[in-house]
């Protein structure tokens, strides 16, 4: 059946009484802020709301303003664990943190006047980059009181305020480059004194599947018992304890003790102030004694040095060949891809995780200082092309970096480069014809004979007649 919740929203979010009618349990798409700016949001209210009492709600935040998406990886989540979600329509990161601030503050007011909610349960949160801004919606927002951070570490550490904690509730998958600096970043806020957990996954820069952000949620409900905030559960307390040990033994059975024992500190944390923890210390001690830990603490230290030397030896030489302009250095960038391949092949598992870790870095590094040059004027554009060129070395199948090197060494009559890289495109897989000839800059290279004959061996599809002497 149908679920559907009348609501009378009045306050200063509008400039007028308006009656919505929302559904219950689906996702809401497109809802407007007030009357008089043009901002809109998606909204996601749980089946078993009741107007009668006061909800917490969680501000999700995607820097495309996709709100609906990014509200639809928590759905499921919420609709476990009782959470109101919103999620802007407007954030983008073309705009300034000042203006996304403003837009974040419209929305609270928006949904605080339309919906009942907790007010020491309002946070926020995001993945990657929106997870990057949810970090410092509280410095700016009052309300706000936690945020659970998918795949991204605090955007700002200076920004953060110890007279104005807020709860961080970190997820991330081991093998995203990240994950060293979340790690670090959990032991800085400990000294801080900000409440924090750690939520650590299989797998690379991916949103969590529903049971890790379903497990946030418990551990921000759980805190604010521990804090009165919300009635004592010692139902709900004595369930997900359960749920979280038989996690816990899940890892130890597929001899994951190191992530084993991660998991047992953070339940430590959120339940020592809710019940005796006593033999979930005893565990720890155990599982910290035990070979298989030993060995994977070893392991995982020895590949975090190696690592973050590797992550140098990148920052530096990809400065120097921005500057140079250093195409002769392309052949000693494929052959670090040659070793990255190496170690994802490697026998041991923190070694894997290493390598996709510091493929994922190379990438974003990349495409971080792309970014950099796309914004200074004049824009230097053979800058811009090397780093498309190493593009091509370190995600061959981006195809979008060899037509930006092909449309671009076009525009120079270096017809050499660009049939090169044509050539690397076509093997990798590329099809479609129509955008080969019509690609900008490239109107004197379609007609050559080169160009149609590299078209004809592999799509069979030139459009320009080739003659045969």
């Amino acid at each position: 059946m149908k679920q559907f919740l009348l609501v009378l929203a009045l306050g200063a979010a509008f400039s007028s009484t308006a009656q919505l009618t929302l559904r219950k349990g689906i996702v809401i798409d497109s809802i407007q802020v007030n009357d008089t700016i043009p901002e809109d949001y998606a909204l996601y209210i749980p089946k078993r709301f009741d107007v009668s009492k006061k909800w917490p709600v969680i501000f999700i935040f995607d820097m495309q303003g996709k709100g609906r998406q990014a509200l639809g990886m928590f759905r499921e989540a919420a609709e476990k664990q009782g959470y109101i979600l919103a999620a802007s329509n407007n954030i983008q990161d073309s705009l300034s943190i000042a203006k996304n601030i403003l837009i974040s503050g419209r929305l609270l007011s928006s949904v605080a006047a339309l919906l009942p909610l907790d007010p020491n349960r309002l946070y926020a949160a995001g993945f990657a980059a929106g997870g990057r801004f949810a970090s410092m919606v509280p410095t700016f927002v009052n309300d706000i009181k936690g945020v659970i951070s998918c795949g991204a570490p605090i955007a700002n550490m200076e920004l953060l305020n110890s007279r104005k904690p807020f709860h961080f509730l970190g997820i991330v998958g081991n093998e995203d480059f990240n994950y060293p600096e979340m790690l670090y970043l959990e032991k800085e806020l400990n000294k801080k004194g900000f409440p924090n957990q750690l939520l650590v996954f299989d797998g690379g820069a991916e949103w969590p599947s529903p049971e890790y952000i379903s497990k946030a949620m418990e551990m921000l409900s759980l805190a604010e018992m521990a804090k009165k905030n919300v009635a004592r559960d010692s139902i709900f307390i004595a369930r997900t304890y359960k749920e979280n040990l038989n996690h816990v033994n899940r890892l130890m059975t597929e001899q994951k003790q190191w992530m084993a024992h991660d998991l047992l500190e953070e339940l430590i944390d959120v339940y020592t102030p809710l019940r005796n923890v006593d033999s979930l210390r005893t565990s720890a001690k155990t599982v910290k004694r035990s070979r298989g830990y030993r060995s994977q603490n070893r392991s995982q230290n020895t590949v975090f040095f190696k690592e973050s030397f590797i992550k140098d030896d990148y920052d530096y030489y990809l400065e120097e060949d921005i500057l140079t302009y250093n195409y002769n250095n392309l052949g000693w960038w494929n052959y670090q891809m040659e070793e990255l391949a190496k170690y994802e092949k490697s026998g041991d598992r923190f070694t894997r995780q290493m390598g996709r870790r510091l493929n994922g870095y190379l990438n974003a590094l990349i495409e971080d200082n792309i970014d950099l040059i796309r914004l200074q004027q004049p824009v230097d554009m053979e800058a811009l092309n090397f780093l498309y060129m190493l593009k091509t070395i370190t995600e061959p199948n981006a195809f979008e970096y060899y037509l930006k090197v092909i449309s671009n060494s076009a525009k120079v009559d270096d017809y050499g480069t660009a049939l090169f890289y044509l050539e690397e495109l076509l093997k990798n897989g590329y099809t479609d014809v129509d955008k080969l000839y019509s690609l900008e800059g490239t109107a004197l290279l379609r007609i050559t004979p080169e160009f149609n004959d590299l078209i004809e061996k592999y799509l069979k599809d030139a459009r320009y007649e080739i003659i045969e002497e």
